[in-house]
This record gives C-alpha cells, structure tokens and sequence, in this order.
C-alpha cells in the first residue's frame, strides 16, 4: 500500500519550508494544503489541537508536527534514500544541538528584526549578526554544516535565507558584508532543485512582511 502523505502549510512559513525540502530531497510524494492562519481549516485544528499551527505532516491519517520534530521523523521513516542525520550518534547529536540552536537564537531574533525599531532594532540586529557570525564558524570552509553532503542542519536554516533581504532592508545593514561564508553558502544551497523549489522569492517575502508591518501599525 502507497503511503498517503499530506503536508498542511503556510507559504511563506521558515518551519514549513524546511518539510518541502526534505520531503523533495527524499522524493516523496505528498498533497500539499495551504493554510490560511487567520481562519484555520478544522483539518489543521483536528491535527493539531495543542498548537493549532503549521507544519503538520499527516502520514497515513497520523499527524506529525513541530519542524525538527517533522524532519526527523520523515529522515527516520525513509531512511533508505539522503539521509538527513548523520549515522555517527555524536555527529548526530552535535546536529541537533545546532539546529536547536538555529531555532531558539537566530530564528527567534530574525523575527524582531523587522518588527523592531530605533535602539531597540539595532541590539536585535546586533546579537542576531552575532548568531548568524557562531553558526558560519561552524560551517568554516566546508560546503555543507555536514560536510560534502547537504543535511539536517542546512535543511534546518536555509529556509531562513528567503528572509534575509527583509532583514536587509528593514534593518540597513547586509548579511554578506558581515557573514560571506553563509551567504555563499545559501547560494550553493540554492543550486539544489530541493531548496530553489520550496522557497519564495525573497521579493514576494518582501512584500508579505510590508503587509504584516501594515497589518500591525509597525
């Protein structure tokens, strides 16, 4: 019997970017249903009562949520093809440490980088350079956070790349002046049909946040 696999998701949604690429990195055939996060579906409430948000992978009328949580399971359940984790327990553990980190740090501050203003802006901007400059010096010369091959920590941040030039622009200042390694990094990233298919313009993020900024009198 073929696996039935729906993903509900938000287009413009880090989290749910990164399940489309590692389900488009494990060929992986899924129903894609888009969510609109002001009237949720009573699927989306159904499958996930506790959060009520996007992702949520519902394999074979199981739902799956949580990003990390998500990746894991779908490197897990197919495992035979691109392994996302290292096979090495410590390797696999030094992942995960990063990509926690990834969530808890950089993500967490991109987000207020473009809400935010004045001096309040600039010590966000500041410590979110200060993130982005430790996890390039985990990525030192090597193409990928794994090594030659892309993984669990690239799927983990890459998605956060689209947003960058929002981040430019609502804060004046440039990634790649600070953080060259990582944004060559992205653009190799972005080679990949998996990442250069699941992830928006960074022009159409753009001016999703100009809505938002309106939407919340920022």
């Amino acid at each position: 019997m073929e696996d039935k696999v729906v993903l509900l998701d938000y287009w413009p949604s880090s989290y749910g970017m990164r399940v489309r690429i590692a389900l488009a990195e494990k060929g992986i055939k899924y129903e894609a249903r888009e969510e609109n996060l002001a009237d949720k579906s009573p699927l989306l409430l159904e499958m996930n009562p506790v959060h009520k948000m996007i992702p949520v992978l519902i394999h074979n009328g199981k739902p799956i949520s949580e990003s990390l949580i998500l990746l894991q399971y779908i490197d897990e359940v197919w495992h035979h093809t691109s392994p996302l984790l290292p096979s090495d327990p410590y390797q696999r553990s030094q992942a995960r440490f990063s990509a926690d980190y990834i969530d808890k740090k950089i993500y967490s501050l991109g987000k207020r980088v473009w809400k935010e203003k004045g001096e309040k802006q600039e010590a966000t901007k500041k410590e979110f350079l200060e993130g982005l400059r430790t996890i390039e010096g985990e990525l030192g010369d090597k193409p990928y956070f794994g090594g030659e091959d892309f993984g669990f920590v690239d799927v983990v941040l890459v998605p956060l790349t689209s947003w960058f030039y929002s981040f430019e622009i609502c804060g004046n200042f440039s990634i790649e002046a600070e953080c060259p390694k990582l944004v060559a990094w992205a653009r190799r990233c972005m080679e990949r049909d998996s990442v250069s298919k699941s992830l928006p313009h960074p022009q159409k993020i753009y001016a999703f946040v100009l809505e938002l900024k309106q939407k919340y009198g920022l």
